[in-house]
C-alpha cells in the first residue's frame, strides 16, 4: 500500500493532518494527491504562519512545483540526481551548492543544493534538494533535512501504533485501520505533551501514559452506562442501585 500523508509540524506539535491512498499506475499520482491536500488546508491555519512545504523526490514534479507557486507557499523539495537541466547537464554534474538553475519542463528558476544523509546502517547518501525561492545553501540543506521528520513518524506509526499491521482487503477496511492508528498516535503524543512538553519524546512512555489516562475513564464510563441500562431489572428484584460522586 502506498500512503501519501500531509504532516504538519508547528513547534512541538506534530500532526498527521490528512492522508490519501495511492491506487497505482494510471490513477491520480502521489504528487497530485499531495497538491490537493495542500490546497485544502484551512485559511485559519495557514494565515497565522509562514507555510513551508517540505517533500521528497516523488513530489518534485513540474505540476506540483507550479501548484505550490500558485498558492504562494515556499517549498523545498527533493529531486533525483539524474534530473535534467535545460543546458543538457544533470543535477549531479553541479559543483557549487546554491546555484540558480532551470530544470527541464519548468519555466522558473530554482536553487539547488545537496547534503549527506546518514542511514541506519551508517552509510552516507547524497541527497539533492531544490528551493523554489532563492536561499543560502546552508538554509536549503537545513530545511531539506527537516523533511525526514515524517520518516520518523512513519517508523513510529508502524512499529508503535500498528500502521502496517492491517489485514483488511477493502479500501474501507484500510481507511478504518489507518484512522485507528492515527487516533492512537494523536492520543499518545498530545497526552505526553500535556504532561511533559518535552524536547525529546519517548514513544513507549507516551503510549503507556495515554493508556493509563484514558482506559480507566473509558472502562468506568462503560460500567456506569451498563448499570443505568440494567437498573429497571434490578428494581424488579427489589434492588435499588444508587451511584453518588464522592470528593477525594
Amino acid at each position: 500500500m502506498h500512503l501519501v500523508v500531509l504532516y504538519l509540524v508547528v513547534g512541538q506539535w506534530r500532526i498527521p493532518w490528512n492522508f490519501r491512498v495511492w491506487r497505482g499506475k494510471g490513477t491520480t499520482t502521489p504528487a497530485q494527491l499531495a497538491l490537493k491536500m495542500v490546497r485544502r488546508l484551512p485559511k485559519r491555519l495557514t494565515r497565522p504562519f509562514q507555510v513551508k512545504i517540505l517533500a521528497d523526490t516523488a513530489f518534485g514534479t513540474v505540476e506540483f512545483i507550479h501548484g505550490i507557486r500558485q498558492l504562494k507557499y515556499h517549498a523545498i523539495l527533493g529531486i533525483g540526481c539524474n534530473r535534467k537541466l535545460v543546458d543538457g547537464r544533470s543535477v549531479k554534474d553541479l559543483y557549487h551548492r546554491g546555484q540558480q538553475v532551470r530544470l527541464v519542463g519548468l519555466n522558473v528558476t530554482v536553487s539547488v543544493s545537496w547534503y549527506y544523509f546518514k542511514t541506519d546502517k551508517g552509510v552516507f547518501l547524497k541527497r539533492y534538494v531544490i528551493s523554489i525561492t532563492p536561499l543560502k545553501p546552508c538554509t536549503i540543506n537545513w530545511w531539506g533535512k527537516r523533511r525526514w521528520q515524517i520518516e520518523g513518524w512513519f517508523k513510529t506509526a508502524k512499529h508503535r501504533f500498528g500502521l502496517d499491521k492491517f489485514g483488511q482487503c477493502t479500501l474501507l477496511g484500510i481507511y478504518r485501520w489507518l484512522i485507528l492508528s492515527l487516533t492512537a498516535f494523536f492520543l499518545a503524543h498530545w497526552t505526553y505533551l500535556a504532561r511533559y512538553y518535552p524536547h525529546t519524546l519517548d514513544w513507549g512512555q507516551a503510549a503507556f501514559l495515554a493508556l493509563s489516562t484514558f482506559f480507566p475513564v473509558l472502562l468506568l464510563s462503560l460500567l456506569l452506562l451498563d448499570i443505568e441500562r440494567l437498573r429497571p431489572l434490578a428494581l424488579s428484584h427489589g434492588i435499588d442501585i444508587t451511584i453518588s460522586r464522592c470528593k477525594i
